[in-house]
Order: structure tokens, then C-alpha cells, then sequence
């Protein structure tokens, strides 16, 4: 496994390499400090498994470093918001531009690494913090309400419960002992009806929707 770290603080990188060394087969391990470098990195290494992504690096403005970074990943390649930033509108803005999910800075080295197992198994990470309802409008959410409920099926709506609690799709095909196939389309339908294109928008949806509390995976 390769993992890409771009961060512009050399101790934390120092310190997530600790981190990352605890899983089964230690992973090789990128580095980048600033969005030039990120970029530089993904241009050379073909064989990425997975971007942790700080908002706050110099070099480039972090909206366009990141359509950047998505454009050029393939699709089974998760970025995922690493920061200490509390600032909500820009994690739930880096997550509908297709972040795979956010972990805090100040998570401990056990949530963080059952956070990127979850994240690799394709399921989403977001903590309980970020799905905490908002106030309409305050961070460019999803449209979700009575339209959205009605237009789901109880088994999307069961679906979207477990999507809500960042299971993966194999994960939701062994709670409702359906086949996986089956689940990709109930979350192709999901996503339609939430008006979202991504499950990490879904999983915001689920939380301001009420229909599940989120699992932190501790």
C-alpha cells in the first residue's frame, strides 16, 4: 500500500508515519509540504492508494489544488481532509467536491487508522462533530427533507441509515443480506434522490435527514 501525506508541518508528518507503520505490512509512504509538491507527487506515483490532504499548505489555493488532485486520481483513489481546521463550510465544501471523508488532526492514532481501514474498504469517515445538524443553507448541504424521504423506498431508506454510519457497501450487503450488486444500485438511487453525487454527501444527508447517529469507529 502507498500512501500519500501532504502536510506543510514536518513533526506531523513525522508523527502520521508512526501512526501508518501500525498497519499490518507498514505502507510506503509519500511526502509533500506544500500543494505543488502534492500535485508533483501524483503526477509520479502511478500507484497511489490513498491521499491524506491538508487544506491549509501554501503554494495554490486549496479549492483549485483539490479539483486539481481529483481530476488527475482515478476514482478508487480517496482523498481524505486531514486538518485542524474547525471551520465546517470548508470540510463540507472539500467533501462535495469529492473528499472521501475528514479526520481531525487531533484524533488518536486508534480512531485515525480505523478511519482510513473504513475509508480503503470504501465505506466514508466523518466525525460526530461535522454531522451535527446546521442551521439551512450555512454550508451548501444537500436539499433533503419530505421530498427527498418520499422519494426513497424503506430499503434506501435502511440503506442510507447504514451509508449515514459510514459502512461500506459490503458492510450494508451483510447487515440486510443482500447481494453487494444490489446495494450499488439502492446508493445510485440514494444519490439521485438526495440530489448529491457522492456518499459522503450522502452520509451529511443521513445525519441532517435524523435517520442515523454517526459511528466513530473508535
Amino acid at each position: 500500500m502507498k500512501i500519500l501525506i501532504a502536510d506543510d508541518h514536518e513533526l506531523f508528518r513525522d508523527g502520521l508515519r508512526l501512526v501508518l507503520d501500525q498497519f499490518e505490512g507498514p505502507p510506503t509512504i509519500v511526502e509533500a509540504c506544500d500543494f505543488p509538491q502534492t500535485i508533483a507527487a501524483v503526477q509520479n506515483e502511478a500507484d497511489l492508494d490513498i491521499v491524506l490532504l491538508d487544506l491549509t499548505m501554501p503554494g495554490m489555493d486549496w479549492v483549485e489544488a483539490l479539483a486539481k488532485l481529483k481530476s488527475m486520481l482515478p476514482n478508487t483513489v480517496p482523498v481524505i481532509v486531514l486538518s485542524a481546521s474547525d471551520d465546517r463550510r470548508h470540510v463540507l465544501q472539500a467533501v462535495n467536491m469529492g473528499a472521501a471523508g475528514f479526520i481531525p488532526k487531533t484524533s488518536s492514532s486508534r480512531i485515525m487508522l480505523s478511519a482510513l481501514k473504513l475509508v480503503l474498504s470504501g465505506g466514508v469517515y466523518l466525525p460526530p462533530a461535522l454531522l451535527e445538524p446546521s442551521h439551512p443553507g450555512d454550508d451548501g448541504g444537500p436539499v433533503t427533507g419530505d421530498a427527498a424521504m418520499a422519494a426513497l423506498t424503506p430499503r434506501q431508506k435502511e440503506v442510507l441509515a447504514l451509508l449515514g454510519q459510514g459502512k461500506s457497501n459490503k458492510e450494508i450487503a451483510r447487515v440486510l443480506e443482500l447481494a453487494e450488486g444490489t446495494v450499488k444500485l439502492h446508493v445510485t438511487a440514494i444519490l439521485k434522490a438526495l440530489n448529491v453525487n457522492n456518499r459522503t454527501r450522502a452520509v451529511v444527508a443521513a445525519s441532517q435527514l435524523g435517520l442515523t447517529a454517526p459511528d466513530p469507529r473508535p
